[in-house]
């Protein structure tokens, strides 16, 4: 029988075992050890979406490319697809972890390779998610170059299914293309565009497992929602049916956005391009320039990895509040979430955050500017929200210190589904 959430406490990611804070605290330890590697081509600095190394400054000639390099895993969500007997879909969260974060700095993701890791190999199970490594790859039209299978017994438990998975993506950016973020041309006024999620992605699964626990519910279990509220939008999920349990929601792959964010990055270049034509020997700030991946920590962990330190982000949850899955929806409520632990823990119902530049000197101009870029990604799949904009970053009010780089308004009204 399902328990009843009024009489129990608030969930958080840390009750659940999980610490962002010591997540944050071992990156910031580790920092003078990475930069102990510096060599040609590469400061060794650590910190932003992934790890950027110039070619041409290592001596491959003055076309050489940027390589820009990520690396993910899909954490316990992983549990979820075994203990619901499907693992068809986790293969293409590794690839999406991994590509969204080369394409945020502007890489073209050219090649990925994966490593598996169980104690007793099942063919078939392994086949399956390689299917799904595979798919991943032909979304973001990147290529899976190789990987690496590991049968180690006695580390995970056999008789559950469990194994772990990881991957790492390579792109590049051209020479001459601006490396994003492009945080010395960001001011105050410039916009905030919010990319729809398709649910939790790969993020906080362990806060979710907990939820579901206290509920007392089964992978298997019907959807503990209305299905008449239940859809699946054409433009956030890659499912074309509505979940009709719990497995299948959880199991809703993280979106990839490369395509879309690709062909806006183009965008943003021809836009620059047609400026220097019209005023030569100007040096025109990009239509886009910096791009956000929200994954753990969510908007307030990872919208300040692209903002410079005088500016912060000041978004209205009431913007983009009815285009928040469901499922999401649902967490919230059954886990009593704090609205600082949704948008901290899960993505919110945000998937990837654009700063575009508002540089023309009339409104006018500025508007059309916003509607070329919102065009050219809903043209791609994407549902696009305006969801705030970048402010000083001494105004508007936050709450601790989670909130000291990005502000969210009007949580109170738009989270307000319970």
């Amino acid at each position: 029988m399902a328990s009843t959430h009024q009489q129990q406490d608030p969930l958080t990611y840390e009750s659940t075992g999980v610490s962002i804070t010591a997540g944050n605290s071992l990156v910031n330890r580790i920092q003078p050890i990475v930069k102990s590697t510096a060599r040609p081509g590469s400061t060794a600095s650590i910190g932003g979406f992934g790890g950027v190394f110039s070619l041409r400054d290592a001596g491959f000639g003055p076309d050489a490319p940027d390589i820009v390099t990520a690396i993910d895993g899909v954490g316990t969500k992983l549990l979820v697809a075994t203990a619901a007997r499907d693992v068809s879909t986790v293969g293409i969260d590794l690839v999406a972890m991994n590509v969204n974060d080369l394409v945020v700095q502007g890489a073209t993701p050219l090649k990925f390779v994966d490593y598996y890791s169980c104690s007793k190999l099942d063919v078939d199970a392994a086949t399956g998610f390689v299917e799904g490594v595979a798919e991943g790859c032909r979304r973001a039209r990147c290529v899976l170059a190789g990987g690496e299978t590991a049968e180690m017994p006695g580390v995970y438990n056999v008789e559950e299914g469990h194994f772990d998975a990881a991957g790492c993506a390579i792109g590049a950016i051209k020479a001459g293309r601006r490396i994003l973020p492009a945080k010395d041309s960001m001011h105050e006024g410039d916009v905030l565009l919010g990319l729809t999620s398709s649910g939790p992605h790969s993020n906080g699964f362990s806060l979710i497992r907990k939820i579901l626990e206290r509920q007392g519910l089964k992978y298997s279990d019907p959807v503990p929602w209305s299905s008449s509220s239940t859809s699946a939008p054409s433009s956030t999920s890659t499912t074309t049916t509505t979940p009709q349990t719990l497995g299948n929601a959880l199991l809703i792959p993280t979106r990839i956005y490369v395509r879309s964010i690709l062909a806006a990055l183009d965008l943003s270049e021809s836009h620059m391009a047609s400026s220097r034509q019209r005023d030569p020997g100007t040096n025109p700030n990009p239509l886009i320039k910096g791009l956000a991946h929200i994954t753990g920590g969510g908007l307030y962990e990872n919208i300040p990895r692209m903002l410079p330190p005088h500016l912060k982000a000041h978004l209205d949850a009431r913007t983009w509040a009815r285009h928040v899955p469901e499922l999401l929806r649902w967490l919230k409520r059954a886990g009593r979430l704090a609205d600082g632990e949704f948008a901290r823990t899960l993505n919110a119902g945000v998937g990837m955050v654009m700063v575009v530049g508002m540089d023309a000197e009339g409104e006018g101009e500025n508007e059309e500017r916003l509607r070329l870029v919102e065009d050219v990604l809903r043209e791609n799949g994407e549902e696009v929200v305006r969801i705030g904009s970048l402010v000083g970053a001494g105004a508007g009010e936050g709450e601790g210190e989670e909130a000291e780089r990005v502000v969210i308004q009007g949580t109170e009204e738009a989270w307000a589904w319970w």
